[in-house]
């Protein structure tokens, strides 16, 4: 006689929970749509965004089809053309790489090491991905050829979503030669040296006095200058929705073997909580493969939430900023990205618990 009255009750209160729950999943994308609009109100700079939910293919772009430079998350297609050697059996992690003069630019530890040493393609994954070594990066890209990194992003984020990738060192040749052309035949030393003036009229002086330059002869006379130049050539640029694509194959093993997709997720410090950017506005507990890329006056955060089981339950995450602090700014910025996710997409989740 109470059975009924007892799952009427347990009926009453679960309605609640089963309406809120269709809710989210039905309207996230406008909630998320407003919050990423007033967090572009009320920051410097511009502001782009791609959210996509893998498991039903919905999506959120908030100047997601528009080029953003996306500086050290480049990385990110370098380590997938290595490692797509390795699974075609060319290359082995255990085979060594010798660092060239070539190689040598600023960011990282391994500038510093002598011309000649050598280091497996095992040690100089994480270095370029988890610690962003720029130097790790030009040996990995010459190690899987420039021509086979560019091939292999234009298939995976769509041939006209992407811009020509080069070494880092071809970014500080191609900045500075809007300055003077001459700046091309600067070597890999004197690069080096330039960049520990710190960036402003210092840097530009650097530049003028390594090419033994009159003033007169500077063709930007100003970093913003010459970097605002050289972003407009759209190098090493690429839509955040084509991005995202490149991701979204990660994660769906399209790219890689089983061993080599487990290796990048190993790399781009899954089960690490880094507290930055993007993951710190993410739930601590949420599992996050992520790469970062920070240059003047711009940043991007790119990533995948939930990456495992084959993309089953996971969210495409990239964000990029242009016209800002790239440090504090930026920061701050992308974490109030991933807290706008954490209240809209995540929602659902976070009741749960």
């Amino acid at each position: 006689m109470h059975r009924p009255a007892k799952l009427l009750r347990w009926f009453a209160f679960l309605l609640p929970l089963w309406s809120a729950s269709a809710a989210w999943s039905a309207d996230w994308d406008e909630a998320l749509a407003r919050e990423i609009d007033r967090i572009d109100r009320e920051t410097p700079g511009e502001l782009g965004v791609h959210v996509k939910r893998l498991k039903d293919g919905a999506t959120f772009s908030h100047g997601g089809e528009r080029f953003w430079y996306l500086g050290s998350t480049v990385k990110v297609p370098i380590a997938i053309a290595v490692l797509k050697r390795v699974d075609e059996g060319q290359l082995k992690l255990s085979d060594r790489v010798t660092l060239q003069a070539g190689d040598r630019i600023e960011a990282g530890p391994l500038v510093w090491q002598k011309v000649g040493s050598a280091y497996t393609v095992d040690a100089l994954l994480p270095r370029m991905l988890r610690d962003s070594d720029n130097t790790g990066a030009n040996m990995l890209m010459r190690t899987a050829g420039e021509a086979r990194v560019n091939e292999l992003a234009k298939a995976a984020m769509g041939p006209s979503k992407v811009e020509r990738i080069t070494t880092l060192a071809q970014v500080r040749y191609d900045v500075y030669a809007e300055i003077h052309p001459r700046a091309r035949t600067l070597s890999n030393d004197q690069l080096v040296r330039i960049a520990s003036a710190p960036m402003g009229p210092q840097r530009v002086e650097a530049v003028r006095r390594a090419l033994n330059l009159k003033t007169a002869d500077l063709q930007a006379r100003t970093m913003d200058e010459a970097y605002e130049r050289y972003y407009a050539r759209k190098l090493n640029s690429a839509t955040l929705d084509g991005y995202g694509a490149l991701l979204e194959k990660l994660v769906r093993g399209q790219l890689l073997s089983p061993a080599g997709t487990r290796r990048m997720f190993e790399d781009m410090k899954l089960g690490i909580f880094t507290n930055y950017r993007l993951q710190a506005g993410l739930p601590r507990d949420v599992p996050f493969i992520h790469k970062t890329g920070t240059q003047h006056r711009t940043a991007c955060h790119a990533g995948v939430i939930d990456p495992e089981d084959g993309g089953a339950d996971a969210i495409v995450a990239v964000t990029c900023a242009a016209d800002v602090d790239e440090q504090h700014e930026a920061g701050r910025i992308f974490e109030r990205v991933g807290e706008a996710i954490t209240r809209t997409l995540l929602a659902e989740r976070t009741a749960r618990r």
